[in-house]
């Protein structure tokens, strides 16, 4: 099982600090995919709790990791398809009260969907959907799957790991309704119910702000404040040099502007390559090896 994680990434992978957040970013051509797909697999199989018992983390002898995921862009098949590869079942985390989906795509633009309409019973309990653009439904929908989660879990003091996935999408379906400091205030008052929080965006790096679009402007605002406030960095772009055939692409790692040397664990900034094979294996490695 531990060979579905590149080596070089596992230390990455693991349970984020408390309160920390975690950005993901990716360009087209760069998906970040792949990655979401090996930090839920690493945060949701049964070796997680085998990893921290073996890094000597506090949280070994108290339960699992449990997640909430919550995608702007994509819907549930093809996460349950893209981590089931790995051997992950994300129906089974579900059953076991490990997991919860927000579904942020198909209900959306439904204004006929009540807000927090929940899936039919059995194997979809765990599931939820976010009917409308606006700050105070994700939080109503978002603490919704929290308080649906922390009722299904048996473990003491739980882990919870809140995932979202282009969180930059939402900004721009709200068209002029939503600024970018308000989103990042809602997303603020989430976090404090939470272990940790992963955020994927579409941008590679934080952009500069320029006499753009004020979408533009509200999306690079946002993507500063992410970085800002994270606690690690994990970026995706393409080749500098170009397309090559055994090379997908560069995964830079740096702190965030949260980082605190002297009492979190050390980041080790680093870029590193990625090949993503035609079956969906990925393989992670250092340049000129």
């Amino acid at each position: 099982m531990a060979s579905r994680l590149p080596p070089l990434l596992e230390p990455y992978l693991r349970l984020p600090p408390e309160t920390s957040l975690i950005l993901l970013t990716g360009v087209l051509g760069s998906s970040t995919n792949w990655l979401a797909h090996r930090y839920l697999y690493s945060l949701l199989s049964p070796r997680s709790v085998v990893n921290l018992e073996e890094h000597g983390s506090d949280q070994a002898d108290k339960g699992d990791i449990n997640v909430i995921l919550v995608s702007f862009l994509r819907d549930y098949t093809f996460w349950k398809e893209g981590i089931g590869r790995l051997g992950v079942d994300l129906d089974g985390s579900t059953r076991r009260g490990r997991f919860v989906y927000v579904d942020g795509l198909s209900a959306l633009f439904q204004t006929s969907l009540a807000h927090g309409a929940k899936a039919p019973s059995g194997s979809r309990a765990g599931r939820r959907v976010l009917s409308a653009p606006t700050p105070d439904e994700l939080r109503k929908g978002l603490e919704d799957a929290i308080s649906h989660l922390k009722s299904e879990i048996t473990s003491v003091n739980p882990k919870i790991v809140l995932i979202i996935d282009q969180l930059d999408l939402f900004l721009a379906a709200t068209g002029e309704n939503l600024s970018a400091q308000a989103l990042h205030e809602t997303l603020l008052d989430i976090r404090e119910n939470v272990h940790s929080t992963i955020v994927i965006l579409s941008a590679d790096e934080p952009l500069i702000l320029s006499q753009t679009t004020p979408l533009e402007n509200e999306h690079a605002a946002f993507a500063l404040s992410i970085a800002h406030s994270a606690h690690m960095v994990m970026g995706l772009r393409m080749l500098d040099t170009g397309t090559a055939k055994d090379v997908s692409g560069v995964l830079r790692i740096t702190c965030g502007g949260q980082y605190d040397q002297e009492t979190e664990n050390v980041v080790d900034e680093r870029e590193l390559l990625y090949f993503v094979g035609g079956d969906g294996g990925v393989r992670v490695f250092e340049r000129g090896q």
